[in-house]
């Protein structure tokens, strides 16, 4: 379904005939805002202890309509079973924290037509689609001391074999920009990225054998693998998370940026 919904959106920007003036030209800018992470460690969607985000924006317009945007953006996400309602997931115990420095293209489309500069055609709501490449590295700290997750297997993945921290996914979002003045403009965006992975926050399937681990890992993987609170929940081949969804994360956040381009006549208006 997400597939398909991103899909719609670019082929409605990319079927969409502007008959009117032709702006075009580059835009530049960065942003600040908070990251919302959702998945095996948060599945109620909280919103309650965002991470601190932000990136560097070009945009580049096609006309009134019609954008594609490059963004590089940073962001921090984590979660903790200690703060779910679910009584099963809080005596689980895991907890990650990662950040994210991900590349984003997407293309835009505005609902209204928009013009830099114009009195009244200076504002309007937008949506967007596209896809992403992200670099994260979930961590989690134990005795005072931070881990990289990955590196002792957690899921009993043999060394060599562990989850890649390169991944990437589809972006669906939208927002609301509005002129300042002639060059420069405010954005009010949020904007979702569907993973190709469900390791984000190194939890997906079950807990492994706790001896073949320590064998590979050692004592600091078994114990940062099995970290639960009740009695036999961390026994070997019990569920650990929830391999049927990948993980998401969201960017929410304010952009200012400034426009280097003009206002082209369109060929049905230019003297022959």
């Amino acid at each position: 379904m997400k597939i398909k919904t991103v899909i719609f959106i670019i082929g409605l920007i990319s079927g969409s005939v502007i008959h009117s003036w032709s702006q075009k030209g580059l835009e530049v800018g960065g942003w600040l805002g908070g990251a919302f992470y959702h998945g095996d460690l948060n599945t109620s969607l909280k919103i309650t202890k965002p991470g601190l985000s932000g990136g560097l924006i070009a945009r580049y317009n096609f006309n009134h309509r019609i954008a594609v945007k490059t963004s590089l953006n940073f962001g921090r996400v984590g979660a903790d079973d200690a703060d779910s309602d679910n009584n099963w997931e809080r005596n689980r115990n895991l907890s990650f924290r990662s950040n994210i420095l991900d590349i984003t293209n997407v293309l835009e489309f505005n609902f209204f037509h928009y013009e830099h500069g114009h009195l009244t055609l200076n504002k309007t709501p937008y949506i967007f689609g596209g896809f992403n490449f992200v670099r994260y590295n979930p961590t989690a700290e134990l005795n005072g001391q931070r881990y990289n997750l990955r590196d002792y297997g957690t899921e009993g993945q043999a060394p060599g074999s562990e989850y890649g921290l390169f991944n990437m996914g589809l972006v669906l979002g939208g927002g609301f920009k509005f002129d300042i003045n002639r060059s420069s403009s405010i954005n009010i965006e949020i904007g979702a990225r569907f993973l190709f992975t469900d390791y984000l926050d190194d939890v997906s399937t079950i807990f492994p054998e706790k001896s073949e681990l320590l064998g590979t890992r050692g004592p600091i993987g078994v114990a940062l693998s099995d970290r639960s609170l009740a009695d036999g929940l961390g026994e070997a081949g019990r569920q650990r998370g929830d391999s049927k969804g990948n993980d998401k994360y969201t960017f929410v956040g304010i952009s200012f940026v400034r426009y280097f381009g003009g206002i082209t006549c369109p060929d049905i208006s230019r003297i022959r």
